[in-house]
């Protein structure tokens, strides 16, 4: 080369990168003013075009936003974490792959805590802190200030770099919320302390029923209302409505102003439980939270330990120690809906003797032969119906109409960004950790390959011995079938956003077709009626999800009046 053309050279080469593609790679830092120890988690990084902060923009809708984790070991303050443009996302595939655009960019650490369990297995998960395993709202976790990004076709204009400069606060005590009516409890459990090698707690918000305070000596039945995490007892206000706040629109049910519908029922439920002839019980919502998932759906685990026997023996219990409950099984009941649904068909089920009856609505799936739109059994993929000619993605949402929004498919990968090992906090992976045994990393082991869909059929036949609630009730029917008569009400609707009522139909063969005892319970249907009908065929879901207090005290007091033993205390008597 010419000596005298370096200069020129140079000047070129000194031009190159400003020529070149900014990688597509996310800088993460973590303040060593933010944590003080080496931090373990799910580092989760998202790119929204919506307004407002992007960690509330993750969804597996038609409005989801690009996102993207990795899982980050040993973390030390004071350092960066790279978020490479291969990192696996959703609903882009890869970060590489973020189209050309104008985004607002931030991440969030999920931290995860070190478990020594009593099983021998070490695992990292994110414990719950009292806000029902809300990734994106949970106390403690790191995130970044939200910072606006450029996009172009040859990558960003400049280097994304963040920085983890907040934290998610403390949540306030849940016992400053106790009213008159409404009691909270807190209980360490421990056979699950045992199991997770550390304090483990139950909690419960109780409604006492009128006339509590006048006579101890009162005994009262108890209804356990199932559900998803309850922050408070929200079924109730003792305050008329205030219709002149601002409206809130519910895109769930296209309805205006729903927190003055709200509002208005939670009032009407009070004005009837504090009336002359509304039936005495005790009402309990419980707080059952897992290190998998807002709660544990009521039932003993592999992965999440005795919680079934949690409930039913230790804080049952305590509330009726309480609050003058009967404490016995003929005077407990179960109801719920979608999660509550099937737990109070599972507690049923498994604890026979323990409760006198569980009204089940829209239940996640009872019968795995109909695991939403997937035949664990027969089904080779959970993603697609293949055939030579043809492929078929599965669906994993509908409306009404059947307009399906998203696929199976598509709903596990954007688990899989949010946690691997089962970690995501949401639906498909808190099914695998309740129903899976421990895999070989001392995690679930996977139903299906989380990427490809494809089932483990060793792994499906443990569900079915264990799970399948409808399997099991075939199966050891000649036992539970007369310690289950009049026992089980089950409704969904026939459009079920999420194909439950599929599930249902396999339980009505069974239940209506066996006779040695017949079941003397209840299946019905909702007629176009969407997730998650509870057998009200007067009023729409946005109604009928409101009431369920009125709706099945009657029910359960039916029940209690001949079932009751002779000479036992009548409390539930207005």
């Amino acid at each position: 080369m010419d000596a005298r053309r370096l200069p020129h050279v140079a000047a070129l080469l000194l031009l190159l990168p400003a020529c070149q593609p900014t990688s597509l790679q996310v800088t993460v830092d973590l303040p060593a003013d933010m944590v003080s120890t080496p931090q373990d988690g799910r580092l989760v990084v998202v790119f929204s075009q919506r307004e407002g902060e992007p960690r509330f923009h993750v969804t597996d809708g038609l409005g989801a936003q690009p996102v993207f984790g990795v899982d980050v070991g040993g973390w030390m303050p004071g350092t960066s974490a790279a978020v490479p443009d291969t990192t696996f996302g959703f609903p882009v595939r890869h970060l590489a792959d973020l189209p050309p655009g104008e985004y607002t960019v931030q991440a969030l650490l999920n931290r995860y805590e070190t478990f020594q369990r009593s099983d021998g297995r070490t695992v990292k998960l994110p414990p719950d802190r009292g806000e029902g395993q809300q990734w994106n709202r949970k106390p403690g976790n790191l995130y970044s200030t939200p910072v606006a990004v450029t996009i172009t076709e040859s990558g960003p204009t400049e280097p994304i770099a963040l920085t983890l400069d907040q934290v998610i606060p403390p949540l306030p005590d849940p016992a400053g919320q106790e009213t008159e009516w409404v009691k909270y409890v807190r209980i360490r459990s421990q056979r699950l302390s045992q199991f997770w090698g550390t304090d483990v707690y139950l909690g419960a918000w109780v409604l006492l029923p009128r006339g509590f305070d006048e006579n101890s000596a009162r005994r009262y039945p108890v209804a356990v209302f199932h559900g998803h995490f309850p922050a408070s007892f929200t079924n109730i206000q003792t305050t008329p409505p205030d219709t002149t706040s601002p409206c809130v629109y519910s895109a769930r049910f296209d309805l205006d102003c729903y927190n003055h519908v709200q509002e208005r029922e939670r009032y009407r439920e009070f004005q009837l439980w504090n009336s002359d002839d509304f039936p005495r019980m005790l009402v309990v919502e419980i707080q059952h939270p897992t290190p998998f998932y807002d709660d544990s759906y009521a039932v003993n685990s592999a992965n999440n330990g005795p919680y079934g026997d949690a409930i039913t023996y230790e804080l049952i219990p305590e509330i009726e120690r309480r609050f003058n409950g009967i404490g016995e099984g003929w005077a407990r009941f179960l109801y719920g809906g979608s999660t509550g649904g099937w737990e109070a068909m599972a507690a049923q089920v498994f604890y026979p003797d323990d409760y006198n009856g569980a009204w089940v609505a829209c239940p996640d799936p009872i019968d795995f032969r109909a695991y939403t739109v997937v035949n664990l059994y027969e089904d080779e993929n959970a993603y697609w119906i293949d055939e030579p000619f043809k492929r078929t993605a599965r669906p994993g949402r509908r409306d009404w109409l059947g307009h399906v929004d998203r696929s199976l498919e598509e709903s596990n990968h954007l688990e899989l960004v949010l946690g691997t090992h089962t970690r995501s906090g949401q639906q498909w992976d808190v099914w695998e950790s309740v129903y899976s045994p421990v895999g070989p990393d001392g995690y679930p082991a996977r139903i299906w390959d989380k990427l490809t869909g494809e089932i483990d059929q060793e792994v499906a036949e443990y569900w079915r011995e264990n799970y399948d609630l409808v399997h099991i009730l075939r199966r050891d029917w000649a036992t539970l079938g007369p310690k289950l008569q009049g026992k089980l009400h089950i409704y969904v609707g026939d459009m079920d956003n999420y194909y439950l009522n599929n599930a249902v139909y396999l339980a009505e063969d069974f239940l209506e077709s066996t006779t040695d005892p017949y079941y003397a319970g209840e299946v019905e249907y909702g007629d176009r009626a969407e997730h998650c009908w509870n057998g009200d065929q007067d009023n729409p879901n946005a109604i009928s999800r409101l009431r369920y207090i009125s709706m099945h005290a009657p029910k359960i007091v039916d029940r209690l009046e001949r079932t009751a033993p002779l000479g036992a205390p009548r409390g539930w008597r207005p």
